[in-house]
C-alpha cells in the first residue's frame, strides 16, 4: 500500500491548522500540526516531512527566518517548502521565495487551490524520471546521482532549481519563455505566477557560481543557456588568458 505523503503544517492559528489537516487528511495526505517555531524544528529533526506548509507569522521566530535556516544545512536543504501568509505584496512574495521557500499561498485560500500547490511541488520535486546525464560545455548534471558538477566541483542545487537547470540544459541554445518553463518544470502552474520563474533563476545562478553566467537573460523573450555564456564572464588574466 502506498504510503501517504507527510506534510508538516506550521501554523499558529489552531482554527486554521485543524481546518487545513481535515482537508488534507480527506485527499490522501499525513498531516502533523505544530504551532511554532520551536516545534517545527523539533518536528523536522525527528523524521522529515516530505512537504512543509509554513505560515510567515510565527511566535518567535518567523517562518521566513525558519525556511532561510532550513535551506543552509545538508539535511533539510531539499524539503519543499510552501509558505503560508496572509501579506500579498509583490515584495513579500520575493523575500519568501528568496528565503528557500518553493512557493507562495496568500491567506485567505481555498482548498482546492492549496491542494493544486501541494501537488504541484510534489510533482516537481523529483527530476524527470529518465535517468540521464546532460553535459553543456564544463557543467555536468546526473539525474540518477541527483549531482551537479562544473570543472571537477561538485555544486549545490536546490530541487527546483535542479528541474530548472535539467531542462535548460537539455534544450541548450534555445530561448524558454517564461510561460514555457513554467508548463515544463511546474507542471499545473495556474496558480503560480511568472515572477516565480525570475527568483528561481537568480537562486540558481546563484548556485552556480562561475557558471551562472551559462544562463542568459534575453530581453523580452526569456532564458537561454549556453556555453558561450562563460566566455565573457571569465576575466582575462595570467591564468586564464585572452584566445
Amino acid at each position: 500500500m502506498r504510503k501517504a505523503p507527510r506534510i508538516l503544517v506550521v501554523e499558529d492559528e489552531a482554527a486554521i491548522a485543524e481546518l487545513i489537516a481535515v482537508n488534507l487528511r480527506h485527499n490522501g495526505f499525513a498531516p502533523t500540526l505544530v504551532f511554532d517555531a520551536e516545534a517545527a524544528r523539533r518536528e523536522v529533526d525527528a523524521e522529515l516531512p516530505d512537504i512543509i506548509l509554513l505560515d510567515w507569522m510565527l511566535p518567535g521566530e518567523s517562518g521566513v527566518s525558519l525556511a532561510r535556516s532550513w535551506r543552509q544545512h545538508e539535511r533539510t536543504k531539499a524539503i519543499p517548502i510552501l509558505m503560508l501568509t496572509a501579506r500579498s505584496d509583490e515584495s513579500d512574495k520575493v523575500q519568501g521565495l528568496d528565503a528557500g521557500a518553493d512557493d507562495y499561498i496568500t491567506k485567505p485560500f481555498s482548498t482546492k487551490e492549496l491542494l493544486a500547490r501541494i501537488r504541484a511541488v510534489l510533482r516537481r520535486r523529483t527530476p524527470d524520471a529518465a535517468d540521464d546525464t546532460v553535459c553543456v560545455g564544463d557543467l555536468i548534471l546526473d539525474t540518477a546521482t541527483y549531482r551537479v558538477n562544473f570543472r571537477g566541483q561538485e555544486l549545490k542545487v536546490g530541487p527546483t532549481e535542479f528541474k530548472l537547470l535539467h531542462h535548460l540544459m537539455k534544450n541548450a541554445e534555445r530561448v524558454h519563455a517564461r510561460g514555457a518553463l513554467l508548463d515544463r518544470v511546474w507542471g499545473d502552474h495556474v496558480f503560480i505566477e511568472e515572477r516565480t520563474v525570475d527568483v528561481h533563476i537568480k537562486r540558481l545562478r546563484e548556485a552556480l557560481g562561475v557558471a551562472g553566467a551559462m544562463i542568459e537573460t534575453v530581453r523580452g523573450a526569456g532564458y537561454r543557456l549556453t556555453a558561450l555564456g562563460l566566455k565573457s564572464a571569465v576575466p582575462v588574466s595570467a591564468d586564464n588568458p585572452a584566445p
